[in-house]
Formats: C-alpha cells, sequence, structure tokens
C-alpha cells in the first residue's frame, strides 16, 4: 500500500531559497532513483528557516529506509530539529480531491 512520508527541519535560511535549488539539484535528481519512490514536494519557509518534503511512496518499507538514511544526509547538511512521520493513503477521499495515487496518475 502506498504511503507518504513527511519530513521537516530547521535550517539556516540563508541555505534557503535559490541556495537550496542550486545546491540539491543533483540530490532531487537522484531521489528519482530510490527504492519504491514516486514523487516528492519540496517544502521550505524562509521566514522561519524550516524545510524539508512529502514524499509519496509505493509501500512502507521504501519510506522507511529513505527516511533513515535521509535523516542522516540532512542532519550532516546542517539540519536540526529533523522530524520524519509515515501515512497511511485514503485512496478513495484522495482521489475525490484529484490526488496522485499511483507514479504519473492524475485524480481528473
Amino acid at each position: 500500500m502506498a504511503v507518504i512520508l513527511q519530513i521537516d527541519f530547521t535550517m539556516p535560511a540563508e541555505m534557503l531559497g535559490e541556495n537550496l535549488t542550486e545546491a540539491a539539484r543533483g540530490l532531487a535528481e537522484s531521489i528519482n532513483q530510490e527504492p519504491g519512490f514516486m514523487s516528492k514536494i519540496w517544502t521550505e519557509n524562509t521566514a522561519t528557516g524550516e524545510a524539508g518534503g512529502i514524499y509519496h511512496f509505493a509501500d512502507r518499507a521504501s519510506a522507511q529506509a529513505y527516511m533513515e538514511m535521509h535523516v542522516k544526509r540532512v542532519e550532516a547538511m546542517g539540519a536540526k530539529n529533523i522530524r520524519g512521520r509515515i501515512f497511511d493513503i485514503n485512496e478513495t477521499l484522495t482521489a475525490i480531491n484529484y490526488g496522485q495515487t499511483g507514479k504519473g496518475q492524475t485524480g481528473h
């Protein structure tokens, strides 16, 4: 069953915005190769120094393995207060709101 992985953390604001976009381009491309990965929405709030992402994985085991690896990676990049949580997807309600429940699908 597909799941959502939410990871968020604090990071110096000067490392966000365009700086993050440039620094993380290779990382973004590599995420596409992770087992079970389906999609990611990158999140950031430069006013509060918060960043992270909402990931869609094909299964809980893939999301768990990625979370364990990624927490160490962002910690090495200077992130603090790292939090990761995995949620099941209610596919019926998600489809009503045009959410994607499969790679490349749209709810329209």
